[in-house]
């Protein structure tokens, strides 16, 4: 397999740099099996689905991951350097990898300060740019710190064009994201769904459960030849609990659909799901990557963005309607001006 099959054009002006408002006033694409499209509106999701329905979201909660920071002039003659900070993986109580730009004006040993609470110094800087940082503070402390302190972690493709705001930390995080802030992007198509839209659901007898899966910074980088290959991609923490996979065990077997709301959502489910069709507890880490020729095991279907061209999620969602659907579905999203990427519109995808 190759890129090509995955690419498509996408004009500048369809990438969303801020969200519908209120967002589950966004547009809905729905992608039929056999090749239908309709144009609808997240609010009308109810009507398009069965009552019997079960939508599985990520309740993943997203950290404050951009930070600004200072790197104090080395000497008399030398300057102070500005840095922008993004956390990307935690690797201890008070270690964090994460990419700073300007990267290369940054040494081992140097100190960013933050606020006059929180600083860190840099112990690692790997081949790829990222950079290692111990802080002076740990545990929930500096949890407590960072999230004073930064702003959401924005895609590399919105941030390029405006900096997050104090509104990014409502509209960046799903309402039903709970536990400890660890992901570095927002599980996105949650995002659509306000506690209307989930009233609503509720009301036309649609059930939801809930998974996790911990988005890391793998999300952001582009494909490799070698994760074509072997199919596999970066490895995620996923968690679903004993009484989820009871409740869509029940469901299963009462031939109830179980949607998923976002690829984050799937995989999860997919990864805790036998040949058979059972979904299992799980807690630990994940690499699953579907393409075009994989079965699905438990998803009768998908909410989701749009996705970028030739990315891993865009093959997920060729793998569940097939790539000519998909690229066709795309073409008229562009020509009908949706809204595409993380603050873009949606589809609901039935195989």
């Amino acid at each position: 397999m190759t890129f090509d099959p995955f690419h498509f054009e996408l004009p500048d002006a369809r990438i969303a740099l801020y969200p519908a408002e209120p967002q589950d006033t966004a547009r809905l694409l729905i992608v039929h099996g056999d090749g239908r499209l309709e144009d609808a509106a997240m609010l009308d999701l109810p009507s398009h689905l069965k009552a019997s329905d079960v939508l599985v979201f990520n309740d993943t909660k997203v950290i404050a991951a951009a930070l600004k920071g200072l790197r104090r002039a080395r000497d008399e003659i030398g300057r102070d350097v500005v840095c922008d900070i993004n956390l990307i993986e935690r690797l201890s109580g008070n270690c964090w990898r994460a990419l700073v730009r300007p990267g290369r004006r940054l040494r081992m040993g140097d100190v960013i300060e933050i606020t006059s609470e929180l600083e860190a110094s840099i112990i690692g800087k790997g081949a790829d740019g990222e950079i290692d940082l111990q802080f002076a503070l740990g545990g929930l402390a500096l949890d407590a710190a960072i999230d004073a302190a930064g702003m959401m972690p924005l895609p590399p493709y919105i941030a390029r064009k405006r900096g997050a705001d104090v509104r990014d930390r409502e509209t960046y995080q799903t309402r039903f994201a709970s536990g400890p802030a660890q992901s570095v992007a927002a599980p996105t198509a949650g995002l659509h769904f306000t506690p209307r839209l989930m009233s609503a659901l509720e009301a036309a007898g649609i059930d939801s459960q809930r998974v996790r899966l911990t988005v890391g910074a793998g999300t952001f980088r582009p494909l490799t030849e070698d994760q074509i290959a072997q199919r596999r991609l970066h490895e995620e923490w996923r968690v679903v609990s004993p009484q989820t996979a009871d409740a869509l065990n029940t469901a299963r077997t009462a031939q109830r659909r179980i949607i998923p709301v976002g690829t984050t959502a799937l995989r999860t489910l997919e990864s805790a799901t036998d040949l058979h069709g059972h979904v299992h507890a799980v807690e630990g880490t994940t690499d699953i990557f579907l393409q075009p020729g994989d079965r699905f095991r438990i998803a009768g279907g998908l909410i989701t963005n749009f996705h970028l061209p030739a990315s891993s999620l865009f093959r997920l969602v060729c793998a569940l309607m097939g790539t000519d659907i998909m690229q066709a579905a795309y073409a008229h999203a562009i020509r009908q001006a949706y809204r595409f990427y993380s603050y873009g519109d949606a589809c609901l995808l039935l195989p």
